[in-house]
Formats: C-alpha cells, structure tokens, sequence
C-alpha cells in the first residue's frame, strides 16, 4: 500500500509555515448570481488540517444553512464551494454578514485552527464542564447547587445521548458578575456537583472541571461526549429497526487508497458541522467530498485518510468510526417538544424552571441557555420520563406554575420526512463531480 505525506499540523514555531501561510493568504469570492436559489461561497487556500472544520464552523456560528458543499484538499491546497442560505431559505444580501465571512475566512486565525470562543460568551466568565450518567432532574439539581452558591448561568448548553449527558456551564458569581476567583468556593461547587453526578448503578463516574478559559461549546460538547464513550451503545438501537436513524457506509476506495463514508440522515441544522467535527477530532482527513441538504434527507460522502497518509485498513475501526459518526449525528437530534421560554435574568430562575420540569415529570434531552439584555432566553427539548410526548395537559401545567414566564412550543419544520433522491457512486463522483464544481475555481484563479 502506498503512504502518503502526513498532513501539516500546527506548530506554533514554525516560521517557515507561518511564511507559506502568509505569502498564500486565504480566497474567498462570494457570488449571489451563479446559482438561483442560494449565495456560493468559494474558499481557496493553502490546506492544512482543520482548516475544513474551521470554515464550516464560521458559516454555521453565523447559523446559515449549508445546502450543497463540494469538498476539495489533495495536495497543498484547499478549494472548497459552499451553497448556503439563511434560516428562511434566502440568500445572503447584507453587506455587514458577506463582510465579516470574508474577512472572517480570509484572516490568518482561519489557517491556526483552533478553539474559538463561541459568540457572546465572555472571558470573565467561569467554565464548568460536566459529564456523566444522565436521570430526570439532573439539571434541576445541577442549577439548584449553584444558586446555593449564589452562581449564576449566564450561557449553557447540554446535550444528552445513550443515557450519557454533557454540558458547558458558563457562570458568574452574584456579587460581582464576573469569573468566581475564590478557590474556597469553586472548591465547595465542585464537590457538591461531583455528589451530583455520581450516579447509584454507573460504573463510569461522572466529571466535573472547571476552568476560566474559552471554548467553542459545540466542539466541546462532542467531545467530552466522545471521550465519554456515549458511541458505545449506539448499536442497542439498531434491533428496534428505527428508519429514522442515520445510516452510515465506511468502505475501501483501493483504487485511490481513500477509505470511503457515505452518510443518509434526516436533515437538520448543523449537521454538516458536527460530521466534520467529528472525523476532523479522530485525526481523520477530508481529501474530497460532497453533502446535499434537502428538504427530507442530507447526504454526505467523504474521501477520507488518517492524518498518516493511509486509508483504513480493518474492519474493527470502520465499525468505530461508523458508531462514532451516528453518535455525532443524534447527540443534536431534535427530540421531544421544543419549548422557548423567556424570563426575568436572576440568581435561581434557571433552578426554578428546571423544577418545574422535574415535578411535571419531564426529562431534558437537550437545553441551550442565554442571556440577552437582562432576559434569559431558554430553549428545552423535553419528553416524558418514559420517553413518550409531552402532552397538552402537561404544557398548560408549566404555563400556570412558571407565572410570568412566557412559554413558547416551537415547531419543528424537520418533523415530517420522505424518502430521498440519491444518486451517487464513486465513479460519478470522480469522474465527473469535482471537474464541474472546480472549474470556476481555476477561472478565478486565472484572473486573481
């Protein structure tokens, strides 16, 4: 089997690189008008690895919707074509949004992938970063440790999957609204939180850290999920003969020396992120692909190798990455009833809605906290204990025992699903996908 040059990693200290990167700045023309229904964005630069993960992450932070991604990277350089559009299916017009992607993708950073601090989260903020064996009431306890400490939420996210739960805290002391700097304190919350999370019948305890640094949440939280195992029971499901699982293919492609992954799910926001999220995270490379987001189904497919230069080359790590990869899919599946609730910022209002849930015998799949302006601005994903919908009676419940919160049922626009229009095979793919796609490439480049 031939070996490949190892992809460039990122070394601080190396000014030769740092020259290369800066004589070859990133490209990106954004074009309102070779496609009717969406804004292409091209992005040509020297390649290095995370750079994919790092341009999808800017356009899905701005939450824009990637519609079709044509993925290029063999050899030096990274040439990659983007059709997005926002949340309502609209181009994008405003000049102030194609600013900033451009300056955004043409910038250095965008060639040191790193963790990049998520939008409105603040560095004086203390980090707490939990994982462990999800229950009902979970949160409610967790928000409820806090307020007795007089720490108060101002971001958080939580994901849970396969009875495992994640979640990124941000939070700041009563008094001051800043970092909580008393060891004493984050001492007393980090010992109450850990009785927390040990779990009766858990053989992996849970973890708990807290740190004063910042972090991309949505990269954080798969993986802490990852290094938490909750792929491990991803197979469980599959005897229920659920078709709305995603369904993930890893085969050789011997002729090229790529390992092929071919992936079918429901569509969903983000989810091109949290695929490349994941393979980027196993130290895998994305050399070509493709991704198509319909109004039913997306679909995904990837010429990939490991960092080394070499395909996969046994059937115990496909089966690995295919568990991964699911698990990546449904950590951010939308479950349950979404509910949008909007309060009064305060010490202990996130504490008392998650009491409510509790006592009405909800289950929190899935929350995002935030502050806006003196309002919390709270979104839940919530099912009965049992895993059923919540019903009407129960909402009216939450509505008369929350007051002057202001409840909302968001709906979900993905709920309905049919069967896809795929097409797709490795000789269509090379022999005719990246030739179309590419060719504006070179005209542009003729002309820069």
């Amino acid at each position: 089997m031939r070996r490949y040059p190892e992809v460039e990693m990122e070394v601080e200290d190396d000014e030769f690189a740092k020259l290369i990167r800066r004589m070859n700045p990133p490209r990106v023309v954004i074009d309102n008008d070779s496609c009717g229904d969406a804004t292409v964005i091209r992005v040509d630069s020297v390649n290095k690895h995370g750079i994919l993960l790092e341009v999808v992450q800017v356009l899905t932070d701005l939450d824009l919707v990637i519609r079709k991604a044509y993925i290029s990277s063999d050899g030096s350089w990274f040439m990659d074509v983007f059709n997005v559009t926002d949340r309502d299916g609209n181009k994008l017009w405003d000049e102030e949004i194609i600013s900033y992607i451009k300056k955004s993708l043409e910038s250095e950073a965008c060639l040191l992938p790193k963790l990049q601090n998520s939008v409105g989260i603040m560095p004086e903020d203390t980090l707490i970063e939990i994982t462990g064996s999800d229950r009902p009431g979970l949160l409610s306890e967790i928000c409820a440790v806090l307020a007795t400490q007089m720490s108060h939420v101002v971001k958080a996210e939580l994901w849970t999957h396969n009875n495992r739960v994640a979640a990124v805290l941000h939070v700041t002391h009563e008094s001051t609204d800043g970092a909580i700097e008393d060891p004493q304190r984050l001492s007393t919350i980090k010992e109450l939180l850990c009785n927390v999370l040990r779990g009766d019948h858990d053989p992996r305890m849970g973890t708990m850290t807290v740190s004063m640094g910042l972090t991309h949440t949505e990269r954080r939280l798969h993986q802490m999920m990852f290094a938490d195992r909750d792929y491990e029971t991803v197979g469980v499901k599959e005897a229920v003969g659920n078709k709305s699982r995603p369904q993930v293919t890893v085969m050789d492609c011997s002729e090229k020396d790529y390992t092929v992954v071919i992936l079918r799910s429901k569509d969903r926001p983000k989810l091109l992120f949290d695929t490349i999220c994941t393979l980027t995270d196993m130290q895998y490379v994305v050399f070509h692909g493709t991704a198509s987001a319909g109004k039913e189904e997306a679909y995904q497919e990837y010429y990939i190798r490991h960092v080394d230069g070499l395909p996969i080359s046994s059937e115990s790590e496909q089966r690995h990455l295919i568990q991964c990869l699911e698990a990546a899919i449904e950590r951010r599946a939308s479950e349950g009833l979404e509910l949008e609730l909007r309060t009064e910022d305060g010490v202990g209002s996130l504490s008392e809605i998650t009491r409510v849930f509790r006592e009405n015998g909800l289950t929190i799949r899935r929350a995002e906290i935030s502050t806006e302006g003196g309002k919390e601005v709270d979104t839940f994903h919530l099912s009965e204990a049992s895993g059923s919908p919540v019903d009407a009676k129960t909402i009216d419940s939450i509505r008369r025992q929350l007051g002057q919160t202001m409840v909302r049922v968001k709906q979900n626009p993905l709920l309905e699903a049919k069967p896809p229009e795929v097409v797709s095979t490795v000789s269509f793919f090379f022999g005719n996908l990246f030739r179309a796609s590419f060719q504006s490439f070179r005209l542009i480049r003729s002309y820069s």
